[in-house]
């Protein structure tokens, strides 16, 4: 079976990662399985953030995307730790190393008045697992690392056309106007403007997709700097802090440990704090801006007017010494009547992108990650063992084991993605400019849920372990055939 993956940014990259220890081999060694990711941008194991940044940078159609947020930064929650160390733990390791972990939100307000402090950690295989704060590069590269130079291939998609090959296969056409190739599995995990997500729906170009990526109305500014001793002190070691005003949301937290530090690679211990921070400020606005006419000095302007009287020293200190390194305008995917038809299957936020206030962007892309090529696994073990000739009615092939696989993820992810988007688009508006009044509500609301709320609202989201639900569902499905 040949398997086309379609973009390599986190999702893409960790869905060939369970690909490849999840998919049982076919009987003859002459039909293994063989894999090709396509990426639009360079993904040689030394790209930087900044290189891969600056090259989607006036690239047609990624301008208004999230694309700059390559070099963002991330909170990886416990349940998406837990997808990476069931995948591989040197793999969970590593991307501890590459962050700091934090055990909770701490809410406060532009007057520097704590509001409440939310519980950032979660039970994950009988242990007490924090967050990890770090660069979006940083865990790509833990990814990166584990995969074949060969298998990438640097090619910008034009088209995928469902069984429009001469063999039948599905038809991938390039923009450079090079060769064609066919696929029997077609995965987008391309983002939110996925060129894939058009072939599910019969759409030629941009303008033709029946489901375009929607602006939420919120762009988010950030970047990363180097603490001096002088504002150490004033930073929480174990969180993270999100400070609410009436110009919008700021946001800090250590990115890094100490290098020293025994416990920097497990999330069961808050280690000492590296030098480097991340921060980003997230603010309403109408229509979205384009990054690519981004004018940081500008930007550095209006973050110093809507921050720089704010009680937080360091976010004083940030707005008068940092440099914006990524603007993200939110996009969010409409919910899709299908992610999957015939062989070709849509993942992470080319199914369901989530606005960073969900906190759960990557760790529903690792969830998505895991979640189909177990299903998939299951059904082609089951067509394997009955074999080509089986007169069975319920017989599988191979293209059967792909629709069934699918079928399943999307009826087990669908409700939860779903939940988690219209949870986020609630919560996002605290980011909207206020006047006086609103502001102060919206301080008054957050004192009573930090009053009434339990210590950890998100505990049964982190605890979510993707492997067993989807054992849960291939045996109530065995169970349901056996008394039938």
């Amino acid at each position: 079976m040949k398997i086309v993956i379609v973009g390599a940014g986190i999702n893409g990259c960790a869905t060939y990662l369970h690909l490849r220890k999840h998919l049982p081999q076919p009987p003859s060694l002459a039909d293994s399985h063989t894999y090709t990711i396509y990426e639009a941008y360079d993904t040689a194991r030394t790209t930087t953030f900044r290189e891969r940044a600056v090259s989607a940078v006036g690239e047609e159609g990624s301008t208004r995307s999230a694309t700059l947020a390559v070099g963002g930064g991330l909170g990886l929650a416990p349940n998406g730790f837990g997808v990476l160390r069931r995948l591989d733990a040197s793999i969970a390791q590593d991307v501890v190393s590459g962050g700091h972990p934090y055990s909770s939100f701490n809410f406060r307000s532009s007057y520097g008045w704590s509001l409440m402090r939310m519980g950032q950690s979660a039970k994950v295989h009988g242990e007490q697992v924090n967050s990890v704060a770090m660069s979006r590069h940083s865990i790509w590269q833990c990814l990166r690392d584990r995969i074949p130079d060969d298998v990438f291939v640097t090619k910008k998609i034009e088209r995928v056309i469902p069984r429009g090959g001469p063999s039948g296969k599905h038809l991938i056409t390039f923009k450079d106007g090079s060769e064609p190739v066919e696929a029997d599995l077609v995965i987008g995990a391309d983002g939110v403007k996925s060129t894939v997500k058009r072939a599910l729906f019969d759409a030629e170009t941009p303008e033709d997709d029946p489901y375009p990526p929607q602006y939420e109305g919120f762009v988010g500014v950030g970047g990363f700097l180097t603490v001096t001793d002088n504002i150490r002190r004033h930073i929480p070691n174990d969180a993270m802090t999100l400070t609410f005003g009436g110009a919008g949301m700021f946001g800090y937290c250590y990115s890094s440990s100490a290098p020293t530090d025994k416990n920097r690679d497990s999330p069961l211990h808050i280690s000492e704090p590296g030098d480097t921070i991340i921060w980003w400020s997230t603010y309403g606005i109408p229509d979205c801006p384009e990054p690519k006419d981004m004018d940081g000095i500008e930007i550095m302007k209006a973050l110093h007017k809507r921050h720089g009287k704010w009680s937080d020293p360091v976010i004083r200190h940030i707005v008068n010494t940092a440099k914006v390194e990524t603007m993200w305008p939110t996009w969010t995917t409409p919910e899709l009547p299908i992610w999957d038809r015939d062989g070709i299957v849509l993942l992470g936020d080319a199914a369901h992108a989530l606005p960073p206030t969900s906190g759960q962007g990557s760790g529903q892309a690792l969830e998505d990650s895991e979640c189909f090529p177990l299903f998939l696994s299951h059904y082609l073990r089951k067509a394997y063992e009955q074999g080509e000739d089986s007169k069975s009615p319920t017989a599988l092939n191979e293209r059967d084991a792909i629709n069934l696989a699918a079928k399943k993820h999307r009826e087990l992810r669908a409700p939860r993605v779903n939940a988690l988007l219209k949870d986020a688009q609630r919560r996002q508006q605290a980011k909207h400019k206020k006047n006086v009044v609103e502001e102060f509500f919206m301080y008054f609301i957050l004192l009573v849920v930090g009053f009434f709320a339990s210590s950890n609202p998100s505990k049964d989201v982190f605890e979510y372990n993707m492997a067993e639900e989807v054992h849960k569902v291939l045996a109530e499905d065995d169970n349901s055939k056996a008394k039938a």
